[in-house]
C-alpha cells in the first residue's frame, strides 16, 4: 500500500519549501546558539547524531549505498564537505558577526552561484529575463550585505560575517550543482553517504575548536537546539531538498532558496527581535522580483 503521504514527498512545490524553512530555522538557531554551543561542536554534534540515528534504523540502506558510492568517493568528500561541513561551519561562525536578517537574506545569492555555475561549467543558455532578474537578486544581495550603503562596495568594506555567509552560500551552490553528477542511487541512499563524510570532514575543525580553547559542552538550551538542529535542518531538509533537485532539476529548485530569506526575516523579527529596515524591505523586493523575472523568462 502506497504511503499517505507519499504524493507530498513527489511534490517539489512542498518538499522545497518545507526545507527552506527549517534552513531558515537553522539560520535563527545560530544566532540563539551564542554562548549556548559552540560552532564547530555543532557543526561536528549535528552530524554525529544523524549518523548515529541512521546507524540504528537504517543499516540496511547504508550497506546498499557502499558499494555504489565507494568508487565516488573523490566527488563524495568534496560534496559532503562543501554542502553539509563547510556551509554550516560559516554559517555558524558567520553568527557571532551578524544579524539573523542578513544570515537568511544573503543566502539568496544561491541561485545566482547556481546559475553562474550552470553557465560557466554546465554551458547552460540563459535569456534574458533570466539574466535580467538574477541581476536584480544580486542588487538586492548587494544592498544586505552593505547594509543599504551602496558606496561599501568600492571599498570593499563588509562585514565579516556577511563575507562568511557568501562564501558558505557559492559552496552550497557548488554542492547543488554537484547533485546532477551524482551516482544512480536513491536520494536516501545518497543522504547516508553525505552525513558520513560530513561527520568525519567536521572532527578536524572541532579538533581544532579544541585547540583553540574555544570549546565548551553545551549548555541544557545547547543541547536543545541540537536536537532542532540534528532533526530538521540536518535530516529532514536534506532529504527534501535532494528530492527536490530529482523533480525539477537544480536550477529551478536552486530558486526555492530564496524562501529562506523570507521565512528567516519572519523570525528574526518573531523570535531575535531584530528590525526589519527600510533597507531589508528594498533588498527583499529586487530579491523577489529578480525571482519572478527569471522564472517568468525560463516559462
Amino acid at each position: 500500500m502506497r504511503h499517505p503521504l507519499r504524493p507530498l514527498f513527489d511534490n517539489a512545490y512542498v518538499v522545497l519549501p518545507a526545507a527552506s524553512l527549517m534552513w531558515a530555522g537553522n539560520s535563527i538557531i545560530g544566532k540563539l546558539a551564542i554562548g549556548e554551543v559552540t560552532p564547530m561542536t555543532m557543526t561536528f554534534l549535528r552530524w554525529f547524531f544523524v549518523c548515529a540515528i541512521l546507524a540504528l534504523f537504517y543499516r540496511r540502506e547504508a550497506r546498499a549505498a557502499l558499494p555504489v558510492l565507494a568508487p565516488r568517493w573523490k566527488w563524495l568528500v568534496a560534496m559532503a564537505g562543501l554542502g553539509y561541513t563547510a556551509f554550516n561551519a560559516l554559517l555558524y561562525a558567520a553568527a557571532h558577526h551578524t544579524s539573523g536578517v542578513n544570515l537568511t537574506m544573503l543566502q539568496a545569492s544561491i541561485p545566482v552561484f547556481v546559475l553562474a555555475g550552470s553557465v560557466l561549467v554546465l554551458r547552460s543558455r540563459v535569456g534574458l529575463l533570466q539574466g535580467l532578474g538574477t541581476a536584480l537578486t544580486l542588487v538586492g544581495v548587494a544592498v544586505v550585505a552593505t547594509g543599504g550603503d551602496l558606496e561599501r562596495l568600492t571599498g570593499l568594506r563588509f562585514n565579516i560575517g556577511d563575507l562568511y555567509v557568501l562564501i558558505a552560500c557559492a559552496f552550497y551552490a557548488g554542492y547543488t550543482l554537484g547533485l546532477r553528477a551524482r551516482p544512480p542511487l536513491s536520494g536516501f541512499g545518497l543522504f547516508i553517504g553525505f552525513a558520513a563524510v560530513a561527520m568525519l570532514v567536521s572532527a578536524p575543525l572541532l579538533a581544532w575548536e579544541i585547540a583553540e580553547g574555544a570549546f565548551f559542552w553545551p549548555t541544557a538550551r545547547g543541547w536543545a537546539i541540537m536536537a532542532y538542529v540534528t532533526i530538521c535542518p540536518s535530516l529532514l531538509s536534506q532529504i527534501f531538498y535532494i528530492r527536490g533537485v530529482e523533480l525539477i532539476g537544480p536550477a529551478r529548485a536552486g530558486l526555492f532558496i530564496n524562501l529562506i530569506p523570507v521565512f528567516g526575516a519572519l523570525m528574526a523579527l518573531a523570535i531575535l527581535g531584530e528590525p526589519f529596515g527600510w533597507d531589508e524591505v528594498l533588498a527583499a523586493a529586487l530579491v523577489f522580483g529578480g525571482i519572478a523575472m527569471a522564472e517568468a523568462g525560463k516559462r
